[in-house]
């Protein structure tokens, strides 16, 4: 009775009433209890402690079991359906709201063996992603540095190689197996010979210029290989575990598993049956006992309000009636606005 909102001397004088607000009672309670567990494990996950955890979610708990109990208490039977139900749309769609609310962490709850897989790899991808970036910035100057590098080596292997050519034309003139098919060494010989001489001295100087250079270049590629190494061995792994990831892993497992799907909306659906069916047993329910004495009970006291306050202005007229025919006139004129208003 206490958790319906409903007033229980008024309910003792309504036996058949009894049990019709015990049910509205207890859906209001178990409620505020779902949303204790569901607002506990939620906030466990982010303070990661038992205490914290807890406490908030009691509070949290307590603060919808109350607003639950005013949604239900503050309905009042009328005899015009239409007017009920204008009266009960608003407590609907923040019975809805509030249901949405507390399903979604025990829906997390539900599925956290699915969870924790997906929460894996959506740590992956943000590691792969981090990395992607760390090397992106290092891209433009290695490949810079390759470029040369490759420019340089293709320096000496082209000089490496015409230099070998060289050689071979001046070898197949000596032996006769080339140029002018005699085997005896000639001036064509020497002339070719020469070639291959003066090939091979600039094959030593571009060694000699180009390998410094290469070197200093390869140091510099190897400083920033180094560099993204150290960076990304640097990035933190911290686990991805809070309420917002968990949502969207779960999410992307409603997305990809039409079970999922339908087990989340079933899910849902449940809980706003079950918070909505104290506002909806009201708003079906005939205007029974109980209601009739409600109604007595609040027009007594309006009642009362008003015998109270005619009785306030009688007086306040006798005292005015020894002023002024003027002041007399505005008193009187003043008190009975003040009645029409009440």
């Amino acid at each position: 009775w206490f958790c319906s909102g409903a007033n229980g001397e008024l309910l003792k004088k309504c036996p058949t009433e009894s049990s019709k607000y015990f049910g509205i009672g207890a859906t209001v309670f178990f409620t505020g209890l779902f949303a204790a567990l569901a607002a506990g494990y939620s906030l466990f996950t982010v303070f990661d402690n038992y205490y914290a955890a807890a406490f908030f979610g009691l509070l949290w708990g307590l603060m919808i079991f109350n607003l639950d109990r005013f949604i239900v208490s503050s309905m009042r039977k009328e005899r015009r359906a239409g007017k009920e139900l204008i009266m009960a749309t608003p407590r609907i769609l923040l019975a809805i709201l509030i249901s949405v609310v507390i399903a979604k962490p025990l829906e997390l709850r539900i599925f956290d063996k699915e969870i924790q897989p997906e929460l894996l790899a959506m740590e992956q991808e943000k590691r792969i992603v981090q990395e992607s970036k760390v090397r992106a910035r290092f891209n433009g100057e290695q490949d810079s540095l390759k470029k040369e590098i490759a420019v340089l080596t293709d320096q000496i292997t082209g000089q490496r190689a015409r230099y070998s050519e060289l050689v071979r034309i001046a070898q197949e003139e000596a032996d006769g197996t080339g140029g002018s098919r005699r085997k005896n060494p000639g001036p064509i010989y020497k002339v070719k010979r020469a070639d291959a001489d003066m090939a091979e001295k600039e094959l030593a100087f571009i060694v000699q210029q180009n390998t410094p250079r290469i070197r200093q270049l390869q140091e510099a590629l190897d400083q920033s290989k180094a560099a993204v190494a150290l960076e990304i061995s640097s990035i933190k792994g911290n686990r991805i575990d809070g309420p917002a990831a968990r949502i969207e892993a779960l999410a992307r497992l409603t997305k990809a598993s039409d079970a999922i799907w339908w087990a989340h909306w079933f899910i849902l659906l449940l809980f706003i049956a079950v918070e909505t069916s104290p506002v909806l047993v009201k708003l079906i329910s005939g205007k029974g006992p109980y209601d009739n004495l409600l109604k007595v009970e609040e027009h007594n006291f309006f009642s009362s309000e008003t015998e109270e306050m005619a009785r306030t202005n009688a007086a306040v007229k006798e005292r005015a009636s020894t002023l002024p025919q003027r002041e007399r006139v505005f008193v009187s004129d003043a008190l009975d606005q003040s009645l029409k208003r009440s």
